[in-house]
Parts: C-alpha cells; structure tokens; sequence
C-alpha cells in the first residue's frame, strides 16, 4: 500500500492516542495502590506487622503499607518530622518530641500491654532476681564492680556477664533506664533496635542477659529463659495473668500507635486504624502480648472517631499499671 501524507498523519495520530492511553491506564492502576508509610518501636512491631498483612489481604493488594523498626524515638523523629503516618511506640511520647512534633497533630491510641522480660541463656542457673539486683547489674559503675554474675549475687557464677540491650532509640532502653537503672545505664553493652539480634546473642551467650518485649520470649521460649523478677513480694514470672493482676511490676507496660490527624484524613489511613483497633486484641495475643479490655479499645476507637489529640499518657506513671486501669488514666 502507497502511504500519502494524509495516511502517513493518520497513523501518527492513532499511535500517539494508543500511547497515551496506555500511559493513563498505567498511572491509574499505579494511582490506585494507596501506601500507608509506619515505623518506629521493635516491641510493637509484631502487632503492626500483622494488622498490615490482614489489611492489605483484605484490601486485595490496593493498600501498600510499610513497617519500619527504628525504635521509639527514631519513629518519633520521622513521625514528627511528617516522613510517616502513624509510629509505633513502646513508651508515651516524652516532652522534647511532643515539641518536635509542633505543628504535626496526632492521636494517642493505647493497643496492648506488655511485660517487658528479662532473659538469660537456658544454660544460666539464675532463676529470678530482685529489682535491687537488676539496678545494681545494669547501671554504669565508674568502679567497675559489676563485671561477672558474682558480682551482683555471691551465689551466682563468676563468669563475666555479657550485656544485651535495646539501643538508645528504644523506648524499651528508654522504659528500662527509667524504671530500672534510673537514668544511669550501663554502656558497655551489645546495642540493638532489632530485638532478634538480642534474642540471637543470648541465645548463643550462657553469660549472656538482655531484656525486651514478651513477644519476642514468648516466640524464642526454646532459645531463652524468662527471668523471675522480684519486687518485694516473691520472684514473678512474665505472664498475661501476671500483667492483668497488677503482680508482675515493674516491668509491664502500655504500648502504643500514634496517628498524624491530617493523615487520617485520607481514607486508607482511616480505613486501617479502625481495622487496627478491632484487630488489636486478636493479634496482641497471638505475637505475645496482653489484649485491653474492651472498653479500652472502644474509647480509643471514640478518640479516634473524634480526632482526640495529645498525649493522655506523656508524664504519668504506668509502671505496674494494671490492664483493668487502663481507662482510668486518660
């Protein structure tokens, strides 16, 4: 066939149609995948991660959503600084973020309760230890007194103690240092935002003691072994009954999501934070971790509703709160 101009022009009109709606229907299916960016605190991770992985099933894929662990205080920087839309948070927000966050509403949403454990290798013969023992263990000795097991307690070995730990963007370092080595903690320790590098050196360490959130035990039990703290009224094993009845102190704890307001707006984000809370409890129990009652979750759900924002938690005392008080705090 002979191609004239008026055929030749044709054609490259009928392409140039072709191209372009190929490139709509590209940026639409592209258009169509919304993304839910979170991050912060390792402890509540498990939780996030499998609310994320329901929501994105039940969304048939349209709802990408990311989890990052860069502990608490990492989560608050990015969160403050408007680069995610919710942060997880083992810890309240403290008074330097809630300034950092000038400018970024937020809404405090309380999903679970955790009893922060105290692990050694199976093969430590340590069983339980005192609150006194832990602070005299883990806070900074400028005499370097407190080396090897036998210098906390004169019946434990006297091997040197290897030291794990939650880095400093933890809120579980943060949780820990306040309540145990009251702001004075150690340094020479093996640092982690990932609480499984932890759970690996103990693991492979007899001398070896760290700390972090039930989850993390409760999914490595074969490797690890729970501490039995003692508060004044006999050791206490961490346990969901221990939490409940206010006995396992001063270790358990609330932890948190926080949700940027103006990123609630939009519906996806919405969408995932009331499927979060009618979640929470389910998969609170089944990574490890200690449901609220349900009252707690319908007032957060009515705070949420309404757009509640601030911090009801920043500066109270929630060590040794009991899962039945939770209401009473706010």
């Amino acid at each position: 066939m002979q191609l004239n101009r008026s055929t030749l022009t044709g054609a490259v009109v009928s392409l140039a149609v072709a191209v372009s709606t190929t490139a709509f229907s590209a940026t639409s299916a592209v258009a169509e995948t919304k993304k839910i960016k979170i991050d912060g605190s390792s402890t509540v991770f498990p939780i996030s991660e499998a609310v994320a992985e329901d929501f994105q099933k039940q969304t048939s894929g349209k709802v990408n959503i990311t989890v990052g662990i860069s502990g608490t205080g990492g989560g608050f920087k990015k969160f403050c600084a408007g680069e995610t839309d919710i942060s997880d948070a083992s810890r309240p927000i403290k008074e330097k973020e809630q300034k950092l966050c000038e400018g970024v509403e937020y809404i405090e949403i309380p999903v679970a309760f955790d009893a922060l454990t105290v692990v050694v290798n199976p093969k430590n013969p340590v069983q339980s230890m005192t609150v006194g023992e832990l602070k005299k263990m883990w806070s900074e000795n400028p005499e370097g007194s407190v080396s090897t097991w036998k210098d906390v307690n004169s019946s434990w070995p006297s091997e040197k103690i290897s030291f794990y730990a939650p880095g400093s963007d933890s809120g579980t370092f943060d949780y820990f240092n306040g309540t145990i080595a009251k702001k004075n903690h150690r340094k020479d320790i093996t640092a982690s935002e990932d609480d499984n590098i932890l759970v690996q050196g103990v693991s492979r360490d007899p001398n070896a003691i760290a700390y972090f959130g039930y989850a993390y035990y409760e999914a490595n039990k074969e490797r690890l072994k729970a501490v039995a703290i003692d508060n004044g009224s006999g050791p206490v094993l961490p346990s969901r009954d221990a939490v409940e009845s206010g006995t396992y102190t001063p270790l358990s704890r609330p932890i948190f999501i926080y949700v940027n307001k103006n990123a609630a707006k939009r519906p996806e984000v919405r969408q995932f934070v009331n499927f979060y809370l009618r979640k929470a409890a389910e998969y609170s129990a089944e990574v490890g971790y200690i449901p609220l009652p349900p009252a707690a979750y319908q007032q957060a759900a009515q705070n949420f509703r309404e757009g509640k924002t601030g911090s009801f938690f920043a500066g109270r005392k929630t060590d040794g709160l009991k899962v039945s008080e939770i209401l009473k705090s706010k």
